[in-house]
């Protein structure tokens, strides 16, 4: 059977985040594992509202197919945030509407990467523009990141021995490891950057959400020529809408129209015009200071937790915004093998492995605090301190 199937698709990794939840339904167990955001703080109330006056005004219309660009309203209401929050002047015919940011990186990999191809993404990276880019078989570059960001030594030395067409990032409150780039990190990787032909992806999923500290220069204002933006309304608002967007020059949304319009005709209509009367209608700005006071408070709450019940030589990050935190073990303990005891302690993470592109085990793991309240994250950091201490001692006794 698997003759019949294509040599790209036996190259995709499975989600490994996918796999941990089906073994997370179980509702004893505390899991940190999804990327999840809080639902009792989704908009149900005003989201119900802005459908019903969408249908109520242009009910024919929004069920009927539109274009492949994306609602224009939408997509100017975007342009007009950029423009705002960070001093970026981007037309709304350079912004294109996709089904969540995962699209986007899907399209960048079908206008872009050619069989061989470099791209060079962070180590540790999010697993999901992994998956994404190794549909096109490319060769992948892990570039190190600190609190700091990328390694920018590691970065020009892959761009001058490879053929990188593409480098991935996610400065802001980066998944996996919750770490934002400083202001010189960013400085010098688009040095590094502009004195080549690569496109540098700038993905911003949770850049809304920062709890402290101050906002840094977006990578657009910096190599504006080679510069591709991500964006999307899931963590803002509901994840199941799956809109997002895509910012870029226009000579690279003509490709990136043409690649849309060969596997998606148009993002769905239908939710785009719902956001939009969502937006119009309320404040999103105060829906997003809501969501970051909760977060704050969980992400101290897992902080706290960790410094009381994980062993001191266990490091951790403690990023300034988003939805995860960053595990770092003692070298001689595995996060696979951590996940498996864990498991007996009902709790659960993402161990480190799917975040790296050549590594089979890691001492290193994910955790999420975003979408449970604070009581269940001290119970749950408190049940993984146990398992670690449980797995030190095995290793301690086998020596």
């Amino acid at each position: 059977m698997d003759t019949l199937f294509s040599d790209r698709i036996s190259d995709v990794p499975q989600s490994f985040i996918r796999e941990i939840l089906k073994v997370t339904l179980d509702d004893s167990i505390i899991s940190f594992a999804g990327g999840l955001p809080n639902r009792n703080l989704f908009p149900v109330k005003e989201l119900q509202q802005a459908a019903d006056s969408v249908f109520t005004e242009a009910g024919r219309e929004v069920l009927q197919y539109a274009n492949s660009e994306g609602y224009l309203p939408l997509r100017q209401y975007i342009s007009e945030r950029y423009r705002i929050k960070q001093q970026l002047d981007i037309p709304p015919e350079n912004i294109l509407i996709t089904t969540g940011s995962q699209q986007g990186l899907d399209l960048l990999g079908k206008i872009f990467i050619n069989n061989g191809d470099g791209v060079a993404i962070e180590e540790p990276g999010y697993l999901g523009a992994i998956q994404a880019f190794s549909m096109y078989r490319p060769l992948f570059k892990g570039i190190p990141v600190t609190e700091e960001g990328m390694d920018t030594k590691r970065l020009k030395s892959a761009l001058e021995e490879n053929n990188i067409k593409l480098i991935y990032t996610v400065p802001n409150f980066q998944n996996p490891a919750g770490i934002s780039y400083s202001s010189t990190n960013r400085e010098e990787v688009a040095q590094i950057v502009s004195q080549t032909q690569s496109t540098l992806i700038q993905d911003d999923p949770y850049g809304d959400l920062r709890f402290t500290g101050q906002a840094k220069q977006n990578f657009q204002s910096l190599i504006p020529d080679q510069c591709v933006l991500l964006g999307s309304f899931s963590k803002t608002i509901a994840p199941s809408l799956r809109i997002g967007w895509l910012a870029t020059k226009p000579q690279l949304m003509e490709k990136l129209l043409i690649a849309k319009q060969a596997s998606d005709l148009h993002t769905d209509y239908l939710a785009q015009r719902i956001l939009y009367q969502f937006l119009a209608d309320n404040d999103l700005d105060a829906h997003i200071q809501t969501i970051i006071r909760a977060y704050g408070e969980q992400k101290q709450t897992m902080v706290q937790s960790i410094k009381q019940y994980f062993p001191p030589d266990v490091r951790f990050t403690n990023p300034e915004g988003g939805m995860f935190l960053w595990i770092t073990l003692p070298e001689q303990l595995s996060a696979m093998t951590l996940f498996k005891t864990a498991l007996k302690e009902k709790v659960a993470f993402v161990p480190g492995t799917p975040f790296y592109v050549d590594r089979e085990d890691t001492n290193t793991l994910r955790l999420n605090f975003s979408c449970m309240d604070n009581a269940t994250i001290e119970t749950g950091i408190q049940r993984l301190g146990a398992a670690i201490r449980s797995l030190a001692k095995e290793k301690d006794n086998s020596i």
